[in-house]
């Protein structure tokens, strides 16, 4: 795990409290990593939209264990590793 910003950590542990999720589910560096990737191999205002979509399916699928949290993030990575594969390299 990297060290992330205090001001970030912070501010991600109140937010998860406020809205009554547990913080240490809350994996910035994981996040972090998955915005970083969409922005690079798709488009840089892709990182936040991707985030959002992937962990409103995981809230979506928390009572249904056909989709879990982890399978979100991976399905993500995998679509966002198919793009960046078929994208013109420079």
């Amino acid at each position: 795990m990297t060290e992330i910003d205090p001001v970030l950590s912070s501010w991600s542990a109140e937010l998860a409290e406020e809205l009554g999720v547990d913080p240490a589910v809350v994996d910035v560096d994981a996040i972090l990593a998955l915005a970083g990737k969409v922005a690079h191999a798709i488009v840089r205002p892709a990182a936040p939209v991707t985030t959002f979509i992937v962990g409103y399916a995981a809230g979506l699928r928390a009572a249904d264990p056909s989709l879990t949290a982890e399978d979100a993030w991976a399905r993500a990575r995998e679509l966002i590793r198919s793009r960046a594969a078929d994208a013109p390299q420079p």
